[in-house]
């Protein structure tokens, strides 16, 4: 098969291109072609045999012409004409969609459709709802004012993120995206998508909230694509690792450090609140890590703590985590709870409660039994691996 992968960022920017990137080297390896398609940018990694590329628009810190900017993140013709051109070069039997709004626009799922009608050749759309942005204008489900999770759009309509200023703090971006996102569910422009692959089931229940997705939902987890240290032997601490954010529950995390001053707390990873971290006293910051560091650093940990207070997907960090045989205390939202057996491999407990984080950690940090025995049932896990993940991935490429 020929698989385009469409993105916006075409470099290492996140969990959504580490997907694309490494799907993108299974299917090569499978026998397929895969070439992409998204923004020009200096640090750009993949790309199509055209070169052909939207220029870079960085929606938090740009000078676009003020008149043309509601027009170009709501309907990018520019993105239209670049596509066009990898679609009758490359000729794709599948076009597999991740994070396309604001910046390619679903401007694009009109072309890939004229280019079939046109063409008579049947291409075939998917797409991976990494977030909530088909349901969400601000994709997260959470106010950035008040820190507050929040499903107002789904229930009533998407002017309640103008209300809540939801798109970076600002009325006139939050108007823009309420209206991208009104158009768009008007329009029906999701029709055009054969399949949304939503990697949670609570995504799933998130996205059938509107009937026009609902439909097309298929629920298919992510793979664990990562070297394991099951035979490490534990040591004494605590481990975090990831981004060092508000909405991640870093500060959350950082009280409850200072509650447990006997107890020693491991952070790797980096961010805007990397200052506090380095405050704490019983916490070591020990930076990125990735690949054998970061699993070694994981297998050796008593059990590693999942504090975001945003509405999580289906993230990678805790099935890490648990394919490394360290149990996990992680928050009560979103796809978390469908990725640890409370009470078998880990714990959960109240997004944003410092409280009952101390008490779940104190806990488990003196119950060295209970946490060995939920250390061997993480053993017992499964997760897809990225070769099985994208067997399956074909199978949906073929209508199977």
């Amino acid at each position: 098969m020929r698989i385009l992968i469409v993105n916006k960022f075409l470099y290492p920017n996140g969990g959504s291109e580490t997907y694309i990137f490494k799907i993108g080297q299974q299917l090569q390896k499978m026998g397929h072609e895969v070439q992409y398609f998204g923004m020009e940018h200096e640090n750009r990694i993949v790309g199509n045999r055209v070169e052909s590329y939207t220029r870079n628009m960085n929606l938090k810190d740009m000078k676009l012409n003020k008149i043309l900017y509601p027009f170009q993140i709501i309907y990018s013709s520019e993105a239209r004409k670049k596509i066009r051109l990898v679609l009758d070069d490359f000729q794709p039997d599948v076009v597999h969609l991740n994070n396309f709004n604001f910046q390619l626009t679903p401007s694009i799922l009109y072309e890939i459709r004229k280019y079939e009608e046109q063409t008579g050749r049947h291409v075939r759309i998917l797409y991976t709802a990494h977030d909530s942005q088909l349901v969400c204008p601000n994709h997260l489900m959470q106010n950035p004012i008040t820190g507050q999770r929040c499903t107002k759009c789904m229930e009533k309509n998407a002017w309640c993120c103008v209300q809540g200023k939801c798109i970076h703090g600002s009325t006139v971006q939050s108007i823009l995206a309420a209206f991208e996102h009104t158009l768009y569910r008007n329009l029906k422009t999701y029709r055009r998508i054969d399949q949304i692959i939503c990697p949670s089931q609570f995504m799933q229940e998130r996205l059938a909230t509107d009937s026009v997705l609902k439909p097309r939902l298929i629920l298919l987890r992510n793979f664990a694509d990562m070297e394991t240290s099951d035979g490490s032997q534990k040591k004494d601490y605590v481990f975090y690792f990831g981004r060092y954010s508000e909405e991640k529950g870093i500060r959350t995390l950082l009280k409850v450090c200072r509650n447990l001053p006997e107890i020693p707390f491991v952070f790797a990873g980096s961010g805007d609140l990397e200052n506090l971290v380095n405050a704490a006293p019983n916490v070591e910051n020990v930076g990125f890590l990735s690949g054998e560091a970061l699993s070694r650093k994981i297998a050796e940990a008593r059990f590693t703590i999942f504090p975001s207070e945003c509405y999580e997907n289906c993230p990678f960090s805790v099935m890490e985590s648990v394919l490394n045989a360290a149990p996990v205390i992680g928050t009560n939202a979103g796809g978390v709870p469908e990725l640890i057996e409370e009470g078998k491999t880990g714990e959960l407990f109240q997004a944003g409660d410092d409280e009952e984080l101390t008490q779940k950690v104190k806990a488990l940090w003196q119950d060295r039994k209970r946490c060995e025995k939920y250390a061997e049932n993480c053993k017992t896990v499964h997760f897809d691996t990225l070769e099985e993940y994208c067997e399956k991935l074909c199978g949906l490429y073929k209508g199977e």
